[in-house]
């Protein structure tokens, strides 16, 4: 059974709004235009469209790897880039591109996130094996992510993100790489968290994991093409 995640209460009451963001690079067509939309808590929207539509250009955005040309995103009150280190406090981050320190360990890298973000007490070795049970991750977890495969790297990701209970998951392809049991164990993983009140944005080439899971969908590119008629 996927666990109840236990979120900061006052964070629950926190949308994420996206406020006519445009991002453009040097003076190529803009990537995203004039893009408004209100994340709420306790839902997970999806991210869709062909490959160069956006996407990930949009998770570096909600998640303040890139900066918007024009435009805001707002959590709750707190501007996201002008405070982007209070915001990330909240966030839990897969890139599909992502960078693991291979001399550590998954359970290393898991204990070193909690002790930045919560600190330590003596329940959190356990919480953090029973979170690498949860996205089957097995013995290997204490070798060295260096000598792991594409899908214990993807379970490690997964793990790491979850691990500071945050309230925001900003997921790119989070089942790439994993088998069959393993993609249902972390869909069982995100439907719990959303159940809990967790705000989920996701982008996945594997639709129908998308709509067993998500409560609406972002269509990139035709916003795309609605705005380049529409101007």
């Amino acid at each position: 059974m996927a666990p109840n995640f236990d979120i900061e209460t006052d964070t629950l009451r926190r949308p994420l709004v996206v406020t006519g963001i445009t991002k453009r690079y040097g003076r190529d067509a803009p990537v995203l235009e004039n893009l408004s939309w209100t994340f709420v808590p306790g839902t997970a929207t999806g991210l869709v469209g062909p490959n160069g539509s956006g996407k990930t250009t949009f998770l570096r955005l909600l998640s303040t790897v890139a900066y918007p040309t024009e435009g805001r995103i707002t959590f709750g009150d707190l501007d996201v880039h002008a405070h982007p280190y209070r915001y990330l406090q909240h966030v839990g981050l897969v890139f599909a591109d992502a960078g693991l320190p291979e001399h550590l360990s998954a359970a290393e890298l898991l204990e070193w996130i909690h002790r930045e973000r919560l600190g330590w007490d003596e329940a959190v070795p356990s919480r953090i094996d029973a979170l690498l049970d949860d996205v089957h991750l097995d013995e290997r977890r204490r070798n060295l992510i260096g000598t792991y495969s594409s899908g214990m790297i993807q379970k490690t990701q997964v793990a790491a993100a979850f691990i500071a209970r945050p309230s925001v998951l900003l997921m790119d392809e989070p089942f790439r790489g994993l088998d069959a049991e393993s993609t249902a164990a972390v869909l069982a993983l995100l439907q719990a968290f959303t159940a809990g009140g967790g705000l989920l944005v996701i982008s996945s080439h594997a639709r129908p994991l998308l709509d067993a899971l998500c409560d609406a969908f972002i269509d990139l590119q035709a916003r795309q093409e609605a705005s380049v008629r529409e101007g």
